[in-house]
C-alpha cells in the first residue's frame, strides 16, 4: 500500500495487518475483522484439503484466482475462478484442490469469534 493511502484502504498482499489463521496442511486465511461482518483471503495449495466444518455464521465464498472442489451439504461441485457460493449458518462445508491451488474471499456475518487471534484450525464452530 501506499504511505499516503489511508488506514482503511488495503492490498490483498499486505498481510502484516492480517489474523493469521493456519486452517489445515497448504490451507492458511488472512483474517480482516470488522464491526459486522469479516473478510477472510483464503490460500489453498494443489492437493490441500479443508476438514468439513460449520459455525454459525453466514458465509460467502467467491474463488478469484485457480480453481477447487467446493463441498457443502454432502455434495462436491467444481469451481472455477469467478464462481461465488452461499453457505448459510450450521451448513457442512470445505473445499479441496487437486493440480491447481486456489485463492478465495469469504465474507462472514457476523464475525466469527474463534476467527478473532492467530492460531490454527477452523476454530470453535468446527467438529
Amino acid at each position: 500500500m501506499a504511505a499516503s493511502s489511508p488506514d482503511w484502504v488495503y492490498d490483498r498482499a499486505e498481510t502484516d495487518r492480517a489474523i493469521v489463521r493456519d486452517l489445515a496442511p497448504g490451507i492458511t486465511a488472512h483474517v480482516f475483522p470488522g464491526s459486522n461482518s469479516m473478510l477472510s483471503l483464503v490460500t489453498a495449495d494443489p492437493h490441500s484439503e479443508g476438514q468439513i466444518h460449520s459455525h454459525p455464521e453466514e458465509q460467502w465464498g467467491v474463488l478469484l484466482e485457480g480453481e477447487c472442489i467446493r463441498i457443502q451439504d454432502g455434495r462436491a461441485v467444481a469451481m472455477t475462478e469467478g464462481n461465488f457460493w452461499h453457505t448459510p449458518g450450521g451448513t457442512d462445508h470445505g473445499i479441496r484442490t487437486a493440480e491447481t491451488g486456489a485463492v478465495i474471499l469469504d465474507v462472514f456475518s457476523p464475525p466469527r469469534p474463534d476467527y478473532q487471534s492467530h492460531g490454527e484450525g477452523y476454530g470453535d464452530g468446527a467438529p
